[in-house]
């Protein structure tokens, strides 16, 4: 299997990973010798290949963490070739002339045992992955927009669908975290979370920590049992050195020496320098450890050209791009160089991960874990006799960039007493920095609850995903006139959207003249932007300025940026993050409540019966009643009269035309569900389900912000729904007619009702604690999925006129 999908037999330590009885969880190989096949096809053998046992206990997910979005484009390429070639891969892929991955579609043609990939970067975030929690699937994605998932606080993505996400996110996925060494404090945060599922009751859920330098002991926490959450650690062993592919690879030619530029912070000079020593027909690569650098060396290569020739080519890399534009300058790194070479300007993204090989490498001082890893991008197979490597001795308080100045002159003391850079030769790693935020237990229990507080905000996880200033936002650039952005503006498309460090919009917004707007879930309105926080999405007009195709991101406004042209926007965009839309109620076809409830029971029991090892009793009959009753608070008056021109013989679940907006702004009819379904007797998790299950209903129940009060002096109301609504008689399907309710928001309050019972939120608080929060999101997405299942194929629709 290995040899048809990578053309080459596996070396011992990858065979050893996949044929393990127990998963190593800590794999510390060299730079270069095939990490991420070993982790995708070992996956996909114990999956797929190995003996039942084996394949019964490997999780379906992979989820491959990276900490740099220049790595996670490659990583899913390379994910998508060897399925292919294996005739696994689900879905259509393109393929340029030159080998290159053009376009992928996940969801074309009808197969469904092949394996999907699916992709989360900064700027292209494939949102439906979450629609198939019974299927084998591949996610590759940055550490940001991952871990922020996995804290339910999703970067670029619909909070609402934030619980979905966490449930997947934590059950029945196998974490692979690559490049550890870089990840900060995600590294503790990935540990701890490690740990808590086996607190919480997690279920199939395990990591794998990689890199060429990672240690068991990185990975100690208040909650982390190495013996247990990280056993059998995979170092490379006997056979390994004396494969004879292995051995060149460690002992390649790499000398290393100080370049002799005398003043390397000075672009001009070390231009000059880069052209004398690049050879026509090579790459070259430079790594600078800030933007800035990296953009104003490449202005000063570019300028120095002159009448060189061959003339090569310069291209500049670094985190701040649009998706097209920077996979159009890592296209152009990775491609062979023409007679005069090329020269790829970058910062630390290339550091790790990008299988590209450079004849001369130049780099900034830095740790010395960081230095390991840029030399394993020269000469990486070890077949270029004439490989070398510089680096830069110019002051470490002036070049360190992002790292702290102690730990550059570390590096600089190691670099200084050696003269190769050969892997077998490199001294050991230190262990990184301790993370200055942790994620305890009664953290993550917190961050269950997805409300946002009194005043609107969220809680930031961003400490826990990655320290420093590096936590960003993502902009995209419209045609706008001088008011700025209507509510009718489509939403952005991934296509769009540059990842730019929240600090540096933060400075920009100060600025006169400097203009942001976010969308407002509550007001469904651009509004404008003074405080920025780590994940929001941002619009710009164009004419602020402020991007170039070639330089990305630009901290001065002035050159305007061609804006993507707009497409119509996916369909669940900012009107899914509408809090009182209801946009999945609009289907083109009329379906009757009774009959949306038996596809979505039907869909529910197809799920339990696929992930029936994953479920217990108690789970099984409380998803069968969620699916029964989700929709029960669609009979209520103000989701019916919503309805445009709906024919007779309702309640109506589906609409074939548009929907007014609702007479009570905020109305959320998966409330009335659940207080039915509580008044009902239904167990406290079906009810739960079902009033969750659009993941707007939390741990209290309250008004939205803003949300008008009763005219006629109702005690009580939320989310549209008031003290005393009448729900009908209501057929669910299945021989369940459901009685006429007169609605309480008793729950709401505090303490004990002699009527409801318990509060709403003392029967959530127990339900996360008893269930624990990873068992009961993940019931939360098999309700939401069995939901949007039954919404897509209807077994009964009705015409206008009402005929079936």
């Amino acid at each position: 299997m290995f040899q048809t999908a990578t053309g080459h037999a596996p070396f011992p330590f990858q065979r050893v990973f996949a044929e393990s009885e127990r998963l190593p969880a800590v794999v510390s190989v060299p730079t270069g010798l095939g990490k991420t096949a070993m982790a995708v096809l070992g996956w996909l053998w114990r999956r797929r290949f190995a003996p039942e046992p084996v394949r019964a206990c490997t999780p379906r997910r992979l989820v491959y963490c990276l900490p740099m979005r220049v790595l996670v484009e490659q990583t899913r390429d390379a994910a998508l070739r060897w399925l292919d070639r294996l005739g696994l891969l689900a879905g259509k892929v393109d393929y340029s002339d030159d080998g290159l991955v053009r376009a992928y579609d996940p969801w074309a043609g009808e197969d469904r045992s092949g394996i999907p990939v699916f992709l989360l970067l900064g700027g292209d975030v494939e949102r439906d992955w979450d629609r198939l929690p019974d299927r084998d699937l591949i996610l590759v994605g940055t550490q940001d927009l991952l871990l922020s998932r996995a804290l339910i606080r999703g970067y670029a993505c619909s909070r609402f669908r934030w619980p979905i996400q966490f449930g997947l996110l934590h059950t029945d996925t196998l974490w692979v975290l690559d490049e550890v060494q870089l990840m900060g404090s995600g590294l503790t945060t990935t540990a701890q979370l490690q740990a808590l599922r086996r607190k919480l009751g997690a279920r199939r859920t395990a990591s794998v920590w990689m890199s060429a330098t990672v240690r068991p002991d990185w990975l100690h926490t208040v909650d982390f049992d190495e013996a247990v959450d990280a056993p059998d650690p995979l170092e490379l062993g006997p056979a390994d050195w004396a494969d004879p592919h292995v051995a060149r690879r460690l002992r390649a030619r790499k000398p290393l020496a100080n370049a002799p530029v005398s003043d390397p912070t000075q672009e001009r000079s070390l231009a000059k320098w880069l052209l004398e020593a690049h050879r026509p027909g090579t790459r070259t690569m430079v790594v600078v450890n800030t933007v800035d650098r990296a953009v104003a060396l490449h202005g000063a290569v570019s300028r120095a050209l002159g009448k060189h020739e061959p003339s090569p080519r310069i291209i500049l890399i670094h985190s701040r791009f649009r998706p097209g534009d920077r996979q159009a300058a890592l296209a152009a790194l990775l491609a062979e160089p023409d007679e005069g070479g090329t020269i790829g300007v970058c910062t630390q993204v290339v550091e790790a991960g990008v299988d590209v090989s450079a004849d001369l490498l130049v780099t900034d001082p830095a740790p010395w874990a960081s230095l390991v890893q840029r030399f394993g991008r020269c000469n990486r197979g070890g077949e270029q006799p004439d490989a070398r490597v510089f680096w830069l001795d110019g002051p470490p308080a002036k070049l360190a960039g992002p790292y702290r100045t102690e730990e550059v002159e570390m590096g600089i003391t190691r670099l200084r007493s050696l003269g190769s850079a050969a892997p077998a030769e490199l001294p050991p790693v230190d262990a990184p920095t301790e993370a200055t935020a942790v994620l305890r237990r009664v953290d993550l229990l917190d961050l269950f609850d997805t409300s946002p507080d009194l005043s609107g905000r969220d809680v930031d996880v961003s400490p826990y995903v990655r320290e420093g200033a590096d936590h960003h936002v993502f902009v995209f650039w419209r045609e706008l006139g001088e008011e700025g952005p209507t509510a009718e503006e489509p939403a952005p498309r991934r296509e769009e959207l540059c990842p730019v460090p929240a600090a540096c919009v933060a400075q920009r917004i100060r600025k006169p003249g400097s203009r942001f707007w976010r969308w407002d879930i509550h007001d469904r309105a651009w509004v404008r932007v003074h405080d920025v926080v780590p994940g929001l999405t941002l619009l710009a007009p164009a004419a602020q300025g402020g991007y170039d195709p070639v330089r990305g991101w630009l901290d001065k406004p002035g050159k305007r940026p061609e804006p993507v042209p707009v497409l119509p926007a996916p369909a669940d965009s900012t009107e899914e993050d509408a809090a009182d839309a209801d946009q999945p109620s609009v289907t083109g076809w009329w379906c009757r409540l009774a009959d949306h409830t038996n596809d979505v029971v039907a869909a529910a029991e197809a799920l339990i019966s696929a992930l029936s090892d994953l479920l217990t009793d108690e789970e099984r009959e409380a998803l069968h009643l969620a699916a029964r009753w989700h929709d029960r608070g669609k009979a209520h008056p103000v989701f019916q009269e919503a309805l445009v021109d709906a024919p007779p013989g309702g309640p109506w679940a589906k609409s074939a035309g548009r929907m007014k907006r609702y007479e009570r702004p905020g109305f959320r009819h998966e409330l009335a569900s659940g207080l039915a379904a509580l008044q009902a007797g239904l167990p406290d998790l079906a009810v739960w389900l079902a009033a969750a299950h659009h993941g707007r209903i939390r741990m209290a129940i309250r008004a939205w912000p803003g949300e008008p009060e009763p005219d006629d002096g109702v005690p009580r109301y939320a989310a549209g729904v008031w003290e005393g609504d009448q729900l009908p008689e209501t057929d669910l399907g299945g021989g369940v007619v459901a009685p006429a309710v007169t609605l309480t928001l008793s729950p709401m309050e505090l303490g004990l009702d002699p009527v409801t019972g318990p509060s709403w939120t003392e029967r959530a608080l127990r339900l996360r604690d008893r269930l624990g929060p990873f068992r009961l999101a993940f019931l939360e997405a098999l309700v939401r999925v069995a939901d949007w299942r039954g919404s897509a194929r209807p077994s009964v629709v009705v015409e206008q006129g009402g005929a079936q």
